[in-house]
């Protein structure tokens, strides 16, 4: 029975009741085994969900236990099928608001269509703020992504928006990695559009800033050609840092070119392995020593080669829902403010 708080645990006109949180973690099928990793390191399991494609193509989806009042937080990304993941997400997202969850936030490592946030052209449409509305329109209260390709993209929402950096799992890992070779380092950015992220990188290490100077063809997809590059790097060892790695050619072309200008090394450091093909046959180059990426996407062993490193993001992610689950404070994990 519900009863006037008192003695510090709340004002006069709060409510208390004895109705506890409830945390349930669910998934789609775009990555399982991520939704398993996050739901163990928060000492919990997936709840068993069937998910159904008939032969017509349509999708089904039930849970198996009761979300009703539930914190509900749903793991699904966006790579491979991308559109029938969407579509599954959608489909979710309805089940779980006509159960009654109290709340639901999208976990979605990998922002779908994330490139096409803004008109470069006449006639374009800018389908990451309509993935914005159908997520939202299908019961969305709450969205978390990691590197988010273009911030204003949390503008797209009308509600809480949690944009988590993978950084400081890649750092973690080059901190480690990069010794001997550290006083070497440079900081490189792809093209001018990752400059604020690279110059980001280069304050953290301690490491000067290079930037390739690039033009892509707008008649022609995923097609760079490298013009210049500003800043020293023969000799050094140069960490290449993007958000995303989707056919590689850009990067590809990148390293060569760092490679020509005398590059010691180079390392690739980006946060979502997309590797549309070719991408892992042109990336297990010579001009590229080692690729680091997280498990935002799920890498398959077919789209694996010897120079890959692949770290985990579910710890991250579990931290994450955490402090939204306990109402604490998102930001503080990468700044330190409340």
């Amino acid at each position: 029975m519900a009863k006037k708080a008192k003695n510090g645990k709340g004002g006069p006109h709060t409510i208390v009741t004895r109705t506890k949180k409830k945390l349930v973690i669910v998934s789609g099928r775009s990555h399982p085994a991520l939704a398993a990793e996050v739901a163990k390191a928060l000492d919990s399991e997936v709840l068993p969900t069937e998910h159904r494609t008939f032969a017509s193509g349509e999708i089904y989806t039930r849970f198996s236990e009761s979300v009703r009042g539930c914190d509900v937080f749903v793991v699904q990304t966006f790579g491979g099928a991308i559109n029938e993941s969407i579509m599954e997400l959608l489909i979710m997202l309805d089940a779980l608001k006509r159960a009654s969850a109290k709340r639901v936030t999208v976990v979605a490592p990998y922002y779908p269509y994330s490139r096409q946030d803004k008109k470069g052209r006449g006639r374009e449409p800018i389908s990451a703020r309509l993935i914005a509305d159908l997520m939202q329109t299908a019961g969305a209260d709450r969205v978390m992504s990691v590197d988010l390709h273009a911030a204003q993209i949390q503008g797209f929402f009308d509600g809480p928006v949690d944009h988590l950096f993978a950084q400081p799992v890649l750092l973690d890992y080059f901190e480690r990695k990069i010794i001997e070779d550290r006083e070497l380092l440079t900081v490189v950015s792809p093209d001018m559009g990752r400059v604020r992220v690279a110059d980001n990188w280069s304050d953290k290490l301690n490491a000067p800033l290079a930037i390739i100077h690039k033009r892509r063809d707008p008649t022609v997809a995923n097609k760079v050609t490298v013009h210049e590059i500003v800043g020293q790097v023969d000799g050094r060892v140069c960490l290449l840092v993007d958000d995303m790695i989707d056919t590689g050619g850009t990067i590809v072309k990148a390293a060569e070119a760092l490679k020509r200008s005398g590059a010691k090394r180079v390392i690739v450091a980006a946060t979502h392995a997309i590797f549309s093909d070719p991408a892992p046959q042109i990336l297990d180059t010579e001009a590229i020593d080692e690729v680091v990426v997280t498990d935002t996407l799920p890498v398959g062993e077919d789209r694996r080669f010897p120079g890959l490193t692949v770290l985990p993001i579910a710890p991250l992610l579990a931290r994450a829902i955490f402090e939204v689950f306990e109402d604490g404070s998102v930001t503080s994990m990468f700044d330190g403010a409340a």
